[in-house]
């Protein structure tokens, strides 16, 4: 009985004084650590490799060799062993050196962490601060698996919290001995349908690819005994696995020279052992062959292919077994001749990279191969989901890219060609392709042998009309809607139905027979914008799919009508609610569309096949869909930069005035860094509510990029710059988050601002970000003029949002 007491006893003692946690009293200092309840994973300080360098993180205990799985302070080490690691008020972590001073901190997603918050060690190597004892995901405030470094674990996730913007991806380490962001991430990318991408820098170096209900498409093999798992919902898309062995693990790291480790070891044994060395063969380098093409390895070499019906782009790679240049169509469908192509299968295919797809999840096969005859830009389908016979259907609609032939795995995939590619000889294709040729030519000839002899004058004018007609459906490959169709659908243009007008035209809001609503953006005959912006938006929009661009679902060209039709937004465009009903948008709101556009413009200048820059953003080019996510529109005045090109030149300015830079207002620069700086004006004008050239600041005269950073400077951002219907409903680490990112966005000089992939990671991560400096047009109005005239009479001299094309 004695003995029972005491073993009792024991055990309450190691409840009360649990080595798991931390509470607000507590604190680790350098050789102490937390050890996780079963004691599988441990907290605490250490050096990687042949360094002094202090850092915290996490490791398994007893494992050998020592494997660290995540650290804190990963760009900003210790120097001694005098680091100590505590748990404020708020329910923030908090690193701090020898004289106290704030090394690394987490950040919670509530501004109240209620009573009695605690920083536990969870046994899946997860590190959660949360509200007291609370178990449920709703009662944690921050955790460790929402900020990976170098290693993917059971239970974790890669990809994106939709709902707050957050992204979660794996960055290497620098080296062995530095454990500081390195070269190589792994993430999951959001063009067109998910999919895992692995990038060195900018660049695109391996495509995990999508899920097929399975496995990553470039992954069909083995398992290694994980259960593979992908969540697509409106909150989130991530991928995650869980281990089906209890008593093993399994982890993969990225290592510093970018290879993927999968190490797995046993709770007896203790012993890593390496499953995969990440090594892979040529055929896996990213788009290795080109585009249109396949990749074969025959165990020894790799060798290249061309899709059916499409030949190498250059000659002199019919003669060599590898190409980087791909291939080329032989025959190009267009929209007339659409409906007789067929499609050719291959069989155990790595799928095309899905950035320029669409993806269907109810469709059957059959359907997916109708979708795709019907729409004449389609380039190929396959099943999304291949479980019970295959399910759902995925569309690609540009250069298919990035596939190589299995052996004994993969899918099956059917690309779009030319009849006359499967049944016909080379006489016969090359028949067609003379016909195809001289039918402009025919069409001019029979208008003159018809219509001249009795009328020469009324010949050159009908036939230069029709002509022209058919130059332009010759050059737009996408879908067309006939006049008689978008009048009915707008109540024959009726002002009822106008959502606005811009310096192109009006646009309308038309409601199909199906009941389906769209956006009709009609050239007006009086706009200074024309066939160029219209051909230009036509080119760019039909070669960029992302959740936060605009879609375009056709155009109409009959005789001098020129429209587009977009997807309909119901929430109109963003200066309509920021500038009017700005009451209706919350801090999550607003920061949901920071976010959203900066992920547009990432997309637009880095991760789309083109690199883009937009020239003309600013709010009325922000759409809101139903549930206010932004979509960027509006591509008239977008330029088109080729391969690592990141500026130019034009003698034509064009933009809005407010939201143009310097550089680009006085010399015609234009860069992916103009976009940057419309950015960062739109953010601080989404902050404070108020427009960048109608702001005036009655103390300085200022404009809101001058009024902004005298406030930062002074201490006082949140003072006079946010958004008074805000009030205490914000997160204020956020706001200020924003406002330095704005800030760091409208520098005067384009070399000081941020990329758009860096500004995706400063909204959402927790790392100390730079001083600004000095924003550009830091001072519009002349101060002297302040003693003759009252702070009423500062008004911007163009009340006009109309874009500049002359």
């Amino acid at each position: 009985m004695l003995f029972t007491c005491l073993l009792f006893l024991s055990y309450l003692c190691r409840i009360s004084n649990s080595l798991d946690s931390l509470a607000v009293s507590q604190s680790i200092e350098d050789g102490k650590t937390l050890v996780s309840a079963l004691g599988i994973t441990e907290v605490g300080f250490f050096s990687p490799g042949n360094s002094t360098r202090r850092y915290l993180g996490i490791w398994y205990t007893n494992v050998s060799p020592v494997t660290v799985v995540w650290v804190a302070n990963r760009n900003t080490p210790l120097e001694n062993k005098s680091g100590v690691l505590k748990l404020n008020e708020k329910g923030i972590l908090v690193l701090l050196n020898a004289t106290n001073n704030i090394v690394w901190s987490s950040s919670n997603i509530s501004s109240k962490a209620g009573n009695n918050p605690i920083a536990q060690l969870l046994d899946s190597g997860n590190f959660v601060v949360k509200k007291g004892q609370e178990t449920n995901e709703d009662g944690v405030l921050w955790q460790s698996f929402d900020h990976p470094c170098d290693t993917f674990m059971p239970g974790m996730k890669i990809g994106w919290n939709l709902e707050t913007g957050l992204e979660k991806f794996l960055s290497s380490w620098k080296s062995f001995d530095d454990p500081a962001v390195g070269e190589y991430a792994v993430k999951l990318n959001l063009s067109g349908y998910p999919q895992m991408m692995k990038f060195k820098g900018p660049d695109k170096v391996f495509r995990g690819g999508s899920w097929n209900g399975l496995s990553l498409v470039a992954n069909p093999g083995p398992t290694y005994g994980t259960s593979p798992r992908f969540v697509l919902n409106e909150k989130e898309v991530y991928y995650e696995y869980g281990i089906e062995e209890s008593s093993g693990f399994i982890i993969y790291t990225l290592t510093p020279s970018g290879t993927g480790e999968i190490l797995f070891w046993t709770t007896q044994s203790r012993t890593q052992q390496v499953l995969s060395s990440g090594e892979q063969d040529q055929c896996e380098n990213y788009a290795f062959c080109g585009a249109n093409s396949i990749c074969n390895y025959d165990g020894n070499h790799p060798s290249c292919e061309c899709l059916r019906g499409y030949v190498p782009k250059s000659p002199e790679q019919l003669n060599i077994s590898t190409w980087l240049r791909g291939c080329v169509p032989r025959n190009k469908s267009n929209c007339t001749n659409s409906h007789t192509d067929r499609f050719w299968k291959y069989t155990n295919m790595k799928l095309p990279d899905t950035s320029s797809s669409r993806f269907y999840e109810t469709i059957s096969l059959d359907e997916c191969q109708q979708s795709c005859i019907m729409n004449c830009s389609c380039t190929g389908y396959a099943s999304l989901n291949v479980l019970d016979g295959g399910s759902g259907c995925l569309l690609w609609f540009d250069d298919l890219v990035d596939m190589r032939n299995f052996s004994n795995w993969g899918q099956d995939f059917y690309i779009r060609v030319p009849a006359s590619e499967l049944d016909h000889g080379n006489d016969k294709k090359n028949m067609v392709g003379i016909i195809v040729g001289v039918t402009i030519f025919g069409f001019i000839i029979t208008c003159v042998c018809i219509l001249g002899i009795k009328n020469p004058e009324a010949a050159r004018k009908f036939c230069n009309k029709h002509y022209k007609n058919m130059q332009r459906r010759e050059v737009i490959d996408l879908p067309t809607f006939d006049f008689s169709v978008l009048a009915s659908a707008t109540g024959n243009f009726s002002t009822e139905n106008k959502l606005g007008e811009g310096g192109f035209g009006p646009v309308y809001k038309g409601t199909l027979i199906d009941g389906k609503e769209l956006a009709v953006k009609r050239l007006s005959q009086k706009s200074l914008q024309g066939l160029d912006e219209f051909k230009n938006e036509v080119a760019l929009m039909t070669k960029l799919q992302h959740r936060n661009l605009v879609k375009l679902l056709g155009c109409c060209i009959e005789e001098e009508e020129k429209m587009l039709i977009y997807e309909y937004m119901p929430n109109h465009s963003l200066d309509y609610l920021i500038f009017g009903k700005r009451k209706f948008l919350d801090w999550r709101k607003r920061f949901n569309i920071i976010s959203g556009i900066a992920r547009g413009l990432l997309y637009l200048h880095q991760d789309s096949t083109l690199r883009i820059i937009h020239r003309d953003l600013k709010p009325s080019n922000i759409l809101l869909d139903a549930n206010l996510d932004p979509k960027i529109s509006d591509f008239g005045l977008a330029r088109l930069v080729l391969g690592d090109q990141v500026e130019a030149k034009t003698n034509r300015v064009a933009g809005t005035y407010g939201y143009i830079p310097p550089e680009y207002a006085v010399r015609g620069h234009f860069s992916v860094k103009s976009d940057v700086f419309s950015y960062g004006v739109i953010v601080l004008e989404v902050l404070c509510g108020k427009k960048n050239r109608e702001f005036s600041d009655p103390e300085h005269c200022n404009n809101l990029l001058g009024h902004a950073w005298k406030l930062w400077t002074e201490d006082r951002a949140l003072e006079l710059l946010l958004d008074e219907v805000l009030e205490e409903q914000c997160m204020l680490f956020e706001v200020i988050r924003c406002i330095q990112v704005g800030l760091l966005c409208v520098q005067q000089r384009p070399e000081d601002r941020p990329d758009m992939s860096s500004v995706v990671l400063m909204l959402n991560g927790d790392k100390l970000l730079p001083n600004p400096k000095a924003p550009a047009f830091y001072t519009q109005i002349d101060v002297t003029s302040k003693a003759n005239s009252s702070s009423e009479n500062h008004k911007s001299f163009s009340v006009n949002e109309l874009s500049i094309t002359v």
